[in-house]
């Protein structure tokens, strides 16, 4: 529900901004440690100018949560740098799932900051590309 929350904001914000439906493509992966090397096979492609990584991680009684909010950091991280190819960072890392709809409900939406993120950075590297 959380993450298709922003999944429909990304996906709204990109077609408001001119990117054709049809040209943006969906991978859904089985959590959020899973996200950077879903994206890095994506980015491997060569075939899209940015990805947008999203997930919601929500915190439990073990320190499993500072693990994986690690590892999905670091490694969207890395991929920006390796690649040269924005990934946005959309994962929301929370206390609890009221948190979580909060940052998607009527007060905003993380997976739209997200895509608004991408959008900016793809505008960025094409005026960089320009200029050389």
């Amino acid at each position: 529900m959380i993450t298709e929350a922003m999944l429909e904001g990304a996906i709204s914000t990109l077609v408001a901004n001119g990117v054709k439906k049809d040209s943006i493509t969906i991978v859904r992966c089985p959590g959020s440690y899973e996200i950077p090397l879903t994206a890095q096979w994506l980015l491997e492609t060569k075939r899209y100018e940015g990805v947008i990584a999203l997930g919601v991680v929500i915190r439990g009684g073990t320190p499993h949560f500072d693990y994986v909010c690690e590892a999905v950091n670091q490694g969207v991280l890395e991929l920006n740098l390796r690649f040269s190819t924005p990934v946005a960072f959309g994962v929301l890392t929370t206390d609890d799932v009221q948190q979580a709809l909060d940052r998607v409900g009527d007060k905003g939406n993380k997976g739209s900051e997200a895509a608004l993120a991408l959008l900016e950075m793809i505008t960025v590297r094409r005026s960089l590309t320009e200029l050389s």
